[in-house]
């Protein structure tokens, strides 16, 4: 239990990192809303948080959805009275060779992973200014550093996530902190939303060796326990046993 327990917003909360930083950030103390368009999903990590003493609550979430990202950043404030810490974590991968032509997918991934993340720090931005601070963290990938065939779409939307960071760092010093967490390979279920047969076969081999989920969760976890004068800028968490 941390000494002081922070309002704390997740974005793509119904598995993965999202769900397992939930977890973690429960058992700290953090008192917790969780969105995700799969509300099933979300109903019962709640039951579960709030049966093992935690606090937590969720909202149905389509984080390309400018409106709909306001509305669960005040629903925080609403059901907390703050919102200290927004985990812009929602995202897809559906890989392809850009040959493949696949727009609607390169579409998607742009809408999900960077405008969603936009849509995070327009909806909380101003709350954590009138609130005199604030918290984003915001889920990369080593793709944000390194390019790979048939990630070209995706790696650029993380390129994308990581400038995004660097420059709400820079304009937000003093009250704003701002952690860029990038995985490498970790258990998920992007993979599931790769249609290219190709691409879905090479990534078989490419997630051989994969990180826990509560890998990145503990990232994120000690980025969030900082006291208020340390920011903890960029995470990169691989697996020991991977080149990549």
């Amino acid at each position: 239990m941390t000494d002081t327990a922070k309002v704390v917003a997740v974005t793509g909360a119904s598995s993965g990192i999202g769900e397992a930083t939930a977890r973690r950030l429960a058992t700290d103390g953090h008192r917790l809303l969780l969105g995700a368009r799969r509300t099933d999903r979300l109903d019962a990590l709640t039951k579960e948080i709030t049966t093992a003493g935690g606090t937590a609550a969720f909202q149905r979430l389509d984080v390309t959805d400018a409106a709909d990202v306001r509305a669960f950043v005040s629903a925080a404030r609403e059901r907390y009275g703050r919102v200290d810490v927004v985990v812009n974590n929602a995202g897809v991968m559906p890989l392809s060779p850009l040959e493949a032509l696949k727009a609607d997918e390169w579409d998607r991934m742009i809408d999900v992973n960077v405008r969603g993340v936009l849509h995070g720090i327009a909806a909380a931005l101003p709350a954590m200014r009138s609130q005199g601070g604030g918290h984003f963290v915001n889920i990369a990938s080593v793709g944000a550093y390194e390019v790979s065939p048939t990630a070209a779409v995706y790696c650029a939307t993380k390129f994308a996530v990581r400038a995004i960071s660097e420059g709400l760092r820079q304009e937000s010093a003093g009250n704003i902190r701002v952690t860029l967490v990038s995985p490498g390979v970790t258990e998920s279920e992007l993979a599931d939303g790769i249609s290219d047969p190709a691409a879905r076969e090479a990534m078989k081999t490419y997630r051989a060796v994969a990180l826990p989920a509560s890998a990145i969760a503990e990232a994120i976890a000690y980025a969030v326990s900082q006291p208020s004068e340390v920011d903890v800028n960029e995470v990169i968490v691989r697996p020991a046993a991977s080149a990549q």
